[in-house]
Parts: structure tokens; sequence; C-alpha cells
């Protein structure tokens, strides 16, 4: 008898991870003993800024020893930077954004999560007024945290569908293992979502884009629940690329019909035509503008809330206080799990419905 997986503990385990993870930080002594010490606010608004951004390393996890030495565990990843020639080297020569790294006589250092050029071992990042580094920046083409979670969400895709692919094959179209789990899914997104926003004669054009993006959009999500802190969906260059491919599929699969009633709507007066029709083309643009915000917004804010409560455990710092705040974000890490898939079902939806209406068929006569 198979057991049922359940929400709870799934949640309860990701939140009990996020949780150790926060405290293995070295909140209260992970400052430096040259560096005032933080108070616990400051301490806590710099951990999620730091679990918001992308990182040049691979860190699971951090802590402090008894001698006040900041320990890291996890890898490197290759820096890749064009600067008056190509430079290559491993983000170790950072130690975590701590020190300078020298290569070829160049020196760089990491200002904010992007890499800065300085002017020796000992240079300093120089800012404006508004606090905006001024140094000279190499074009950066490094593989950061985020894209090393791309390659690993591609693995997964593939793997998961490969076997899928195979076992109907060996089965004669019955699947088997993982295909039992994601089939019901498959026949979802084309049943519900595909088949009802863009119609039987055109959906199977758009099932292998749908798919992809609604179980890379959900698995990124559920990554960005854990103490990996790797999540893409929080990046707005990441919802950005999401959104430009929807808008091009849309564009270059847009019919006469659809370019037509953007520019000259049909039934409509000639004054009114001209002024619909800059108005309607601002609308294309528009729609893939919503879609790369409202999954950037929602899961930044989400994230930025749960880590908040989280961080009031330590600023309370009694039974009371201390307990509501983990009720609250226990309950608040269901609701993150719900999101995470709903986030992924909403950009499918909408970039379906955004086919449909490029390829859906007028009949003006019949009106």
């Amino acid at each position: 008898m198979r057991r049922k997986i359940t929400l709870i503990p799934i949640t309860l385990f990701l939140f009990l991870s996020a949780f150790m993870s926060y405290g293995q930080e070295g909140h209260g002594d992970s400052h430096a003993a040259d560096e005032p010490k933080k108070d616990q606010k400051t301490e806590i608004k710099e951990y999620i800024q730091h679990h918001l951004q992308d990182s040049y390393d691979f860190s699971l996890f951090s802590w402090v020893n008894d001698s006040g030495e900041h320990k890291h565990f996890g890898f490197p990843l290759p820096v890749i930077l064009w600067d008056n020639g190509l430079k290559v080297f491993l983000s170790s020569k950072f130690h975590h954004g701590e020190t300078v790294a020298e290569v070829n006589g160049d020196y760089y250092k990491v200002h904010h999560a992007k890499i800065y050029k300085v002017d020796g071992p000992n240079g300093e990042i120089i800012e404006d007024e508004h606090h905006h580094a001024t140094n000279e920046k190499p074009l950066d083409f490094s593989i950061t945290k985020n894209v090393t979670m791309i390659f690993m969400v591609f693995a997964i895709l593939f793997f998961m569908f490969s076997r899928m692919a195979k076992s109907y094959k060996k089965n004669n179209g019955l699947p088997t293992g993982t295909g039992r789990l994601l089939e019901p899914i498959v026949l979802y997104v084309r049943d519900e979502i595909a088949i009802p926003n863009i119609g039987e004669k055109h959906y199977k054009r758009y099932m292998s884009y749908l798919l992809t993006v609604f179980f890379f959009v959900w698995i990124v999500n559920l990554f960005g629940l854990t103490p990996i802190g790797m999540n893409l969906t929080n990046n707005i260059a990441v919802t950005f690329c999401l959104a430009i491919i929807t808008y091009l599929i849309t564009t270059f699969s847009g019919n006469a019909n659809y370019w037509k009633h953007i520019f000259w709507m049909p039934g409509v007066p000639v004054p009114m035509k001209i002024i619909l029709a800059p108005i309607e083309l601002l609308g294309t643009f528009i729609k893939p503008f919503a879609l790369m915000i409202r999954l950037y917004a929602n899961i930044t804010a989400g994230h930025i809330v749960l880590m908040s409560i989280i961080g009031m455990m330590f600023v309370f710092n009694n039974w009371i206080g201390s307990s509501l705040s983990f009720l609250l974000a226990f309950v608040l890490g269901i609701l993150e799990l719900l999101v995470a898939a709903l986030q992924a079902y909403i950009f499918t939806v909408l970039s379906a419905l955004y086919f449909g209406m490029a390829v859906e068929e007028h009949h003006d006569e019949a009106h």
C-alpha cells in the first residue's frame, strides 16, 4: 500500500530546513573583530537581501567557529569576464566577496553581487552620492548560482520526461514510474489550459513550450523554498526572458486577423480606428510586461515576508513571540507551496491565452 505524501510534512521539512539555515548564518556573531557589532534587525535585513541575491559561489550554509572565523560550506563557480581579453578563474579567489581577486595583473572585487574593477590588491569600490558604484565594470558571463540552477532544472526536466517517453515506448503507451506522476499533470495542461485557450486546431504547436514553462517555473519556485536559496523567478532577468519568449511566440504566430484587429479594428469608425491602433499596439508590449512583473513580484514578496517572520523569532527572543512567529511562518510556508504551483499555472494560462488570441480565426461576415 502506497503511503500518501501530504502537504504538511513537506512544508514542515522545507520550513525547518530554512529555519536551520537561517540560524547557521551566525547571527549575532558574524561581524568581524574590526567592525562594529550590528543590531539584530540590521542583520536580519542583510540576511534577507543576501537570500534574494545571486552569487558567484554555491554556498549551502555558513557558520562562525570559536575563533570568530566565518566558514562556508559549498563550492566555487567559474567566473568568466571580458576585460581587454578573456579572464576565466574560480570564484574562490574572492573568498566569498571578502577579498580582491588578482587575474593577470588586473584586480576585481564583488560588490552587491556584481564584479567591478579596482586599482590594486587593496582597491576599494567608489560610490557616488546615490551609493552606486562608479568603478569600471567588465562584461560578465560568469556561471553564477542562478545559472547553475538553470542547468540543474534542465537536467531534472530532461531526466523526468526522457524516462517518461521510454516508459511509454516500452509498455505500449502506458506510463510507469515517474510517468504515472507526470501524465495527469501533462493531461491537465493539455485539456484545461492549452485546448480551451488555443483551440483544438492549433494547441499542439504550443504544447512543448507550455509544458516546459509550467514545469520550469514550478520546480524553481519549489527550490526557492529550500535552504539552497536558488530562486530564479526572484531574478527579474529570468522572468524578463520568459516573458520575451512568450511575446516572440505570440508575435510570430499572429495571423492576419490578429494584426488586423490591432492596427485596423473591423466594425469601428475610422477616427476610432486611428485612436485605438496605438493603444492596441501598446497592449502587445504590456501583456508580456505584466507576465514578467506578476511572477517576479509575487515570488519576491512571498520570500521577503516569510524570511521576515522567521527573523522575528530572533527579535522577540521569548517563547510567546517566537512561538507565534514560528506558527505564522509555518502557515505561510504552506501557502508558499501553493503559490509556487499557482504562479506556474498563471504564467502558463496567460501564455496560452495570448497564443490563442494570435491564432484565433475571426468571421467578421457572420457578425
